[in-house]
């Protein structure tokens, strides 16, 4: 994302101008736009003109509009099954992702009324504005414009999880899961038709594979540090041997000095949360320990684990996680960025001022995004954990939590007794 323009003041209002470049963009921009905000950018509404004959025209025009927000809608970016041919080359289509953001007109102009409400269907390569009142542009709304406007951002990860004629093409970057083509080819059983027909059927699928790869993964791409072939069996060892048998074949010298990109990696199943499983793999880690989606699976999984063997270590839930923090028992915080679009703004300063607070105490923090699987597993534990410093026990702080808060309350009571 290109960053056009930016001035925010100390008490938080001002404006951030970006030219949004990818789906990841426009995902980034989800999680900035926020209720009440002022969003301009251009967008088509239809304008109907009258005659002095009284025949009405109707119209499109492009306009530039202001709009205070509503509602924002995020659609992420669709793969169509694919239909292989006779041939075996596999059809299929890419839907980009759509980010819709609704709310009544705050600038007038020629075209629209004040107050009328108006869509704008915010695209790549479209300049966007958006202005945010006093608070609006807290720590965590400019952490998220500096790293998404950070030079050299691109997928680092291409992955293709295979099973016996099914595979799903994948790009991973720091904030999102991308799913690019889903791939079947029906391959007879051995048993049942003999090994002529399943041979045939194996290699319709690695040639339609093959096109695919070449098609969706960026494998010459410096940016791109490592290409993963998970399955469950042998899938992987196989696909991987046609790919660099191919590529010998036709001279493919920029795939060839890819080699050391490849990964084969063990999954139990052949589907896209099995991701998870390959960014715990050790091959894996030893290459991507430094990303940042690496780094949350990592943690993620050490949280499980712990809470498994250390439960006094392993806290989840927004109340438990607070009392934690008050205590300064976190040593890292697991955090998703749902919360963070939470449409009440006290409950989304609440969360900011969670992490502001567990980062002033030297703990780290982890805002793992939803549009990765290990984001989505922590949204189901409730979108916030911690891994504690030293272990703690639940019913123990709540019951002094309950004795801190009577003892208050007697308090306050009787000041209220002596004053009368």
């Amino acid at each position: 994302m290109k960053l056009l323009g930016k001035h925010v003041e100390k008490d938080g209002s001002g404006y951030v101008a970006v030219r949004p470049e990818d789906d990841e963009d426009m995902w980034h921009l989800y999680n900035l736009i926020q209720e009440g905000d002022i969003v301009r950018a251009s967008g088509f509404r239809r304008v109907q003109n009258v005659s002095s004959t009284g025949s009405v025209e109707s119209h499109r025009v492009r306009l530039n509009l202001s709009l205070q927000v509503t509602r924002t809608t995020w659609s992420p970016s669709t793969s169509s099954s694919s239909d292989p041919s006779a041939a075996g080359a596999p059809s299929g289509s890419t839907q980009s992702a759509a980010l819709l953001v609704t709310g009544r007109v705050a600038a007038e102009n020629n075209a629209v009324k004040l107050g009328a409400f108006h869509t704008l269907d915010l695209e790549a390569n479209r300049d966007v504005r958006i202005e945010k009142e006093e608070g609006g542009w807290d720590s965590i709304a400019l952490g998220r414009v500096e790293e998404s406007c950070a030079p050299g951002r691109g997928a680092e990860v291409g992955a293709v999880v295979c099973g016996e004629g099914t595979a799903i093409f994948c790009l991973l970057s720091e904030h999102m899961t991308v799913v690019l083509q889903r791939l079947e080819v029906p391959i007879p059983r051995k048993i049942a038709t003999g090994t002529s027909a399943h041979e045939k059927g194996l290699q319709r699928f690695y040639s339609a594979l093959y096109t695919s790869f070449l098609r969706h993964i960026p494998y010459a791409n410096p940016s791109l540090r490592a290409i993963v072939i998970a399955s469950p069996g042998w899938v992987r060892d196989a696909v991987y041997d046609h790919i660099m048998s191919e590529a010998s074949k036709t001279g493919n010298k920029a795939l060839l000095g890819a080699r050391s990109k490849f990964m084969k990696v063990h999954v139990n199943s052949p589907h896209v949360h099995s991701l998870v499983e390959v960014l715990k793999s050790p091959e894996v880690v030893a290459s991507l320990k430094e990303t940042k989606f690496a780094r949350e699976g990592m943690m993620l999984d050490r949280f499980f684990k712990m809470l498994g063997a250390d439960e006094m270590r392993a806290w989840y839930g927004p109340q438990h996680v607070s009392l934690a923090a008050d205590r300064g028992a976190i040593g890292t915080l697991l955090i998703s960025d749902e919360l963070f679009r939470a449409s009440d703004p006290v409950e989304r300063k609440k969360y900011v001022q969670l992490v502001e607070e567990v980062k002033q105490k030297s703990a780290e923090v982890l805002i793992f995004s939803s549009m990765h699987e290990s984001g989505q597993q922590l949204n189901q534990l409730s979108g916030i954990a911690a891994i504690l410093t030293f272990p703690l026990d639940v019913e123990v702080v709540e019951a002094e939590e309950r004795e801190a808060k009577e003892e208050e309350e007697a308090r306050k009571a009787e000041e209220n007794n002596t004053q009368k």
